[in-house]
């Protein structure tokens, strides 16, 4: 860790945690709130992203990219290794959020729409704020958690009616990519709050480069692939958008406010991929989407101002 980190960034997570400063927890959010409009591109990315590669393809691919943009620019700022001991805290990273939900959940999109897919996105705060606490040791006020899982209902609710109330055979694949995503979140924020956000993005990636390599040679020479416009575009947002901006104001966010109330932006994800889902695969969107918009929003509103 150099000296120009550990001098700056402290300062900002110690006020921006503890919710007494004005001026950092608005920044905060406002950085994890552009990383969660990034990851609500991500359903409708990955979905034309499949238009021209299979899933284990597409997913190796959106990580090779995402890891060179990463470790041209570590190389270009010449940033030292992280210590030893972030390192098995960056592989919980690199295994959750860069490996284990991507591939997880595009398995699971071949099976699913995006709107039930967005189920996963729904119950993903509140996981993530429950692993927070226990991590952290940490006691989030009841009115947070009475707020997260209001906000956590609204959500299923919204998604399981857009779906008809079937659940689709992805649900495994969509439950076990929620519960590792949220692992590398809380250990994602834990880091950011030592190094800088945009290094352990970096560093992540970095650490998943040998394997995906490799994955994408295999997967290549065994999976169909033919390129189009919309899976060419695809694959660049996610390596570009999804894997490394959105995951560096995310984990940047989550260092200034705290994982429990910049988790719960997420509660307003699925509502933004369903909008996605419409305007760019053309899925039809239930009329009640502007009331769980509404009680979503609420729910925000009340986590973002519960003290711990």
């Amino acid at each position: 860790m150099t000296a120009q980190n550990s001098a700056t960034t402290p300062t900002t997570i110690a006020v921006g945690v503890d919710g007494g400063s004005g001026s950092v927890l608005p920044r905060g959010a406002l950085l994890a709130g552009l990383g969660v409009v990034s990851f609500s591109l991500t359903f409708p990315g990955t979905v034309w992203g499949l238009d021209s590669f299979g899933p284990w393809s597409l997913v190796a691919l959106r990580i090779v990219l995402s890891a060179l943009i990463a470790g041209a620019l570590l190389l270009g700022q010449r940033v030292p290794f992280p210590d030893r001991a972030h390192w098995p805290g960056l592989a919980v990273v690199a295994g959750g959020s860069l490996i284990g939900f991507p591939l997880l959940t595009t398995i699971a999109l071949q099976t699913s729409t995006t709107s039930h897919a967005a189920v996963v996105i729904g119950l993903l705060p509140l996981a993530t704020a429950a692993l927070g606490a226990l991590r952290t040791r940490r006691r989030p006020s009841r009115a947070f958690w009475a707020a997260a899982l209001a906000g956590a209902a609204v959500v299923v609710a919204f998604t399981v009616q857009q779906s008809g109330g079937a659940l689709s055979a992805g649900d495994v694949y969509l439950f076990a990519a929620l519960l590792v995503c949220a692992a590398a979140y809380v250990e994602g924020g834990r880091l950011a709050s030592v190094m800088p956000g945009r290094h352990v993005v970096g560093w992540a990636l970095v650490l998943c480069l040998p394997l995906a390599l490799a994955g994408a040679a295999v997967a290549l020479a065994y999976e169909p692939w033919r390129l189009t416009a919309h899976g060419v575009a695809g694959l660049v947002w996610l390596a570009a958008g999804s894997n490394f901006f959105g995951l560096y104001v995310w984990y940047r966010g989550l260092a200034a406010v705290g994982v429990p109330r910049a988790s719960q932006l997420q509660l307003a994800q699925p509502l933004l991929t369903l909008f996605w889902s419409v305007l760019l695969l053309g899925e039809h969107l239930s009329p009640a989407a502007p009331l769980a918009a509404a009680g979503v929003l609420v729910c925000i509103a009340v986590t973002q101002r519960a003290r711990s």
